[in-house]
């Protein structure tokens, strides 16, 4: 379908219908929901030169990695979150551009996108607590959104974020209350923002209930199979045993599953794990029998969001910043149970 017949079969003119889908505010909102249901259902897909010649943009969305992130373009959770960003990029009749960055080139990168009108915004992945990257794009005006936050700034920008810290301190408390006080957190990198949020939110359980900080039960790395393996079992075969892991990532969960499994013990019964769960497409937690207790948040939905704000953002350069914060879930799974001091 084309955007003549989608406009005649709409009853709209060509105009109209094309406004409405690349969210010009004279469109009111019940036309754009039926132009864009419309176009949903007749698989309709905008000629992209003619909508850059007509409206002056690129109409293309850039997602710049730092090669010291490489991992993410491979890592299932970059993949849900530009699977929800790029099914919003598509009803809008934007484009993708991706482009892996040496950390030196970074900077020159986000430039040349700027100078050369290569993109109409971009999308910020894995912040840093004290991230360089926001006043850089402030400084050459390229709109963009940061899936995250950036602790250490006071920069008004456009975030959207999982409340990690609530989340890492419920999982602890749930732990607490089950009688354990030895929990190790196996945990992302934590120079990045969302690792040290959950960082401060299990810290934060273990103050209120008077619980000591142990540093041998804190690990902080890249969220790989291999990390969650190698860094349990050493905890399990030290002195200082832990009794539950809290775990950032499903994927390190699996490697944590496998050293628990491999030292003959049992999730569950006698070790507790929660892990944080983003509802991947390919490693699902279980059905309606979750084997992991879990913080669960949809990071597709997050994807969703951050697109719809950046393209919002490019329509209108004067709208004021934009935050969301979205609530996890604990979700109640086969691998928690009661502290056991047999174990």
């Amino acid at each position: 379908m084309n955007l003549k017949e989608l406009s005649e079969h709409l009853g709209l003119s060509q105009t109209t219908v094309s406004r409405a889908l690349n969210g010009y505010p004279e469109v009111n909102e019940t036309t754009r929901k039926r132009v864009e249901l419309a176009a949903a259902e007749g698989n309709y897909r905008p000629n992209l030169r003619a909508m850059s010649l007509a409206t002056g943009r690129a109409m293309a969305i850039g997602h710049v990695i730092p090669v010291a992130s490489k991992n993410d373009v491979v890592n299932p959770v970059f993949a849900e979150f530009v699977a929800g960003a790029s099914q919003t990029y598509n009803l809008y009749g934007y484009e993708l551009m991706l482009t892996i960055a040496e950390s030196k080139d970074e900077e020159s990168i986000y430039k040349s996108l700027a100078a050369k009108r290569a993109v109409d915004g971009v999308i910020v992945h894995s912040p840093m607590r004290n991230d360089p990257r926001l006043a850089l794009l402030n400084d050459i005006g390229l709109p963009f959104v940061v899936h995250g936050r950036v602790c250490d700034s006071k920069t008004d920008y456009n975030w959207i974020d999982m409340n990690n810290r609530r989340a890492f301190k419920q999982a602890t408390q749930l732990l607490i209350d089950l009688g354990h006080e030895k929990i190790a957190l196996i945990n992302g990198q934590e120079t990045l923002s969302f690792a040290w949020l959950r960082r401060l939110g299990y810290l934060d359980a273990l103050t209120e209930n008077n619980i000591p900080e142990y540093a041998d039960l804190l690990a902080s790395s890249e969220l790989t199979e291999t990390y969650g393996y190698e860094t349990a079992t050493n905890m399990l075969a030290s002195e200082n045993t832990p009794s539950a892991f809290l775990v950032s990532s499903y994927i390190v969960a699996i490697g944590v599953r496998r050293a628990i499994s491999q030292a003959g013990l049992a999730i569950g019964k006698d070790i507790s794990v929660i892990i944080h769960d983003d509802e991947l497409s390919y490693f699902h937690n279980g059905g309606a029998f979750p084997q992991f207790t879990s913080t669960r948040s949809s990071v597709r939905e997050a994807g969703i969001l951050a697109a719809e704000m950046l393209l919002k953002q490019i329509d209108d350069p004067n709208l004021y910043p934009q935050n969301v914060l979205l609530e996890s879930h604990l979700i109640m799974g086969s691998s928690t149970g009661p502290y056991r001091k047999s174990a």
